[in-house]
């Protein structure tokens, strides 16, 4: 597909949606639109809580997405933008949804011998009684509950006894997720890296570190800058950078992945480098991860923001 002028298209920033993450969807879309509103683009900003899909052909050229969590980065939106023939930005239906269900994916990198931390499922149909059996016999504490297709860390903790995770399976029942994962929790330094393409060209940007002042790098510390510290370029050693930036174009490829990709682990302090998930629609915030990234690589957020508007262009003619 060839590569229009964006200065001649009309971008639809979409954001919001109905998930659990709709308060962080809702901040990426409007830091995006205003970056590309001010470099002259013509932008417009679409909750699709209040504007289907169908209603995008002819209101717009092609869709930003700066949207999260379900329905938004699981492949379902990419689904429908596809069927109405309306290009949009990142990766496409297939690798929208590995990235998203997180145990599909875990599945993947166990069968690319890509270290990340053992897990169980815990679904509707699993008791208490059983979950709590498997982690006991399989895992041992602490472990790390979090749902299976959810991000910002919502609903998530760590159980470090069997007494915190049956408080914390029980909780579970009041929220929005059909399905958990229970894994190793693997103290360390959360680290993520980015990838965006530039001109036709992948560019792995440098590693993001933080060190949280809670218990994790929980939804409060991700959104308190008072309660982290972050560095970019990261400060860890260049053997755990270099192993991180090689395993997330891996991860890239894996999934079939497009455009932009985000790609989470946990750095031990015995030199274990472990991938967590990979987010296919990062966070489009001005202060978010990905933006820091690519400020310290070189790449100013509003050229940012015009390079993921590109990347719907640049799909093969045919992408799952």
């Amino acid at each position: 597909m060839t590569v229009p002028d964006i200065q001649t298209l009309r971008i639809g920033v979409l954001c919001g949606g109905d998930s659990p993450e709709r308060p962080g969807s809702l901040a990426s879309g409007e830091h995006a639109a205003k970056a590309l509103a001010g470099a002259g683009l013509e932008t417009q900003l679409i909750d699709t809580a209040e504007t289907p899909v169908s209603a995008l052909p002819g209101q717009v050229d092609v869709a930003l997405l700066g949207l999260h969590g379900l329905g938004g980065e699981d492949g379902k939106i990419q689904g429908a933008l596809d069927t109405f023939g309306l290009p949009y930005t990142g990766s496409g239906v297939l690798a929208s949804a590995l990235g998203m269900h997180k145990p599909t994916f875990k599945k993947l990198l166990a069968k690319e011998c890509i270290d990340t931390p053992r897990w169980t499922m815990v679904d509707s149909t699993a008791t208490v009684a059983s979950v709590l059996s498997v982690v006991q016999y399989t895992l041992g504490y602490p472990v790390f509950m979090k749902p299976s297709s959810g991000g910002g860390s919502l609903a998530a903790g760590i159980a470090r006894d069997e007494g915190a995770l049956r408080k914390m399976l029980e909780a579970a029942k009041a929220e929005p997720y059909a399905e958990y994962m229970v894994e190793e929790y693997v103290q360390g330094i959360p680290c993520t890296v980015g990838l965006v393409e530039v001109d036709g060209r992948l560019v792995t940007l440098p590693v993001h570190d933080v060190e949280s002042r809670n218990e994790f790098y929980d939804y409060e510390a991700k959104h308190n800058p008072d309660l982290r510290v972050e560095h970019c370029p990261s400060i860890l050693p260049a053997p755990t950078t270099e192993a991180m930036h090689y395993l997330a174009r891996r991860v890239f490829r894996m999934i079939g992945a497009h455009g932009v990709l985000r790609v989470d682990f946990l750095a031990a302090a015995n030199g274990r480098v472990t991938v967590l998930e990979c987010n296919t629609l990062p966070g489009l915030s001005e202060r978010g991860n990905l933006a820091t990234m690519a400020r310290a690589g070189g790449i100013p957020y509003p050229a940012l923001m015009q390079h993921i508007v590109r990347t719907a262009f640049t799909k093969p003619a045919y992408l799952p």
